[in-house]
């Protein structure tokens, strides 16, 4: 081959292998400020989680993840919001297990087909939370109050998961509540503090700040054993009622998204799951950690969603 030739054969593969090795290298992105979504307002435990990420994920994206609360619909509306944006990868949910209940119940469309998973990053199990001045000390004295009386228990949400955890002690007890959804956990805790309800099971890190200033108590977490911060709460297994639901919380894109966005996003949340300042965050709200990347999350959010689809079943709760 003369070398005129070989040179220019040379030049051709070249400039064919540029596309390759641009798409290997991923894309420019992100060029502009993303918007992080939790569909729930702002003082609940999403939230909180949501805004220590952002500032975690500074040192491991180009530019800033934005948070931007858009609460209602036990997180519908938010999750919408997300599969409605223009700009691949410039808006990320932050899901919860909402949306395993919320399309198991017929009040939305949305499922976690809609998403493709980036990764979870905690998970905190319900809990039943009482004003601290309310006269049952146990459990149990909650349970018989409840058989007895008007009790209305606060959710975050109409098919939350919170609203399942109310459901599932009714289902083990007989007890019958008045279930009352809240825009999200923090409305409900507020409420409870008012005096409107008598209890919530909203999760035991959202109401944290609440017993720690010894205006909430904790009658027991609906976990198989007892969880960090709240190592003196026995378990609703403990008090005979086997009971375990919970929420995690995680991010996603559209199922859209270009497979290097999500690559670019995935790696710079492994980074950022890595830094203290988040973890200082989940630990100051006993929020548990519970990292689980990409598909690993997918497969989470998969059997979660056969689970609450069973529990609805059973509860006739479909519909509601």
């Amino acid at each position: 081959m003369k070398q005129s030739t070989r040179r220019h054969v040379l030049g051709l593969v070249a400039a064919a292998a540029l596309p390759f090795a641009a798409m290997a290298q991923g894309p420019n992105f992100p060029t502009k400020p993303v918007e992080l979504v939790v569909p729930y307002p702002a003082g609940g435990g999403t939230d909180v989680l949501g805004r220590a990420f952002a500032l975690a994920a500074v040192k491991h994206l180009p530019q800033p993840l934005i948070v931007i609360n858009k609460p209602g619909a036990a997180g519908a509306i938010g999750w919408a919001d997300v599969l409605n944006g223009k700009e691949p990868g410039y808006k990320i949910a932050l899901l919860a297990t909402d949306l395993m209940t919320q399309p198991n119940m017929g009040l939305t469309k949305i499922t976690y087909q809609d998403f493709t998973p980036i990764a979870r990053l905690n998970y905190d199990p319900a809990a039943i939370t009482v004003r601290a001045d309310a006269p049952w000390k146990t459990v149990e004295e909650f349970v018989a109050a409840a058989k007895k009386g008007n009790f209305s228990v606060g959710n975050g949400g109409n098919g939350s998961t919170w609203h399942l955890a109310a459901a599932a002690i009714e289902d083990k007890t007989g007890a019958k509540f008045n279930h009352i959804p809240f825009a999200g956990a923090n409305p409900a805790a507020l409420s409870l503090l008012g005096g409107h309800i008598e209890a919530i099971t909203v999760s035991a890190a959202e109401v944290y700040p609440h017993v720690a200033a010894g205006k909430l108590k904790i009658l027991g977490v609906m976990s198989d054993q007892r969880i960090k911060g709240f190592e003196n709460v026995p378990t609703l297994k403990e008090r005979g009622l086997d009971i375990q639901v919970g929420t995690w919380r995680g991010l996603a894109v559209p199922k859209n998204t270009p497979p290097e966005i999500v690559a670019a996003l995935r790696a710079a949340t492994a980074k950022t799951v890595q830094e203290q300042s988040l973890r200082d965050a989940l630990d100051k709200q006993n929020m548990g950690y519970a990292y689980a990347e990409g598909d690993a999350f997918g497969a989470v959010m998969a059997r979660d969603h056969e689970f609450y689809k069973g529990l609805i079943q059973k509860l006739g709760l479909k519909g509601q």
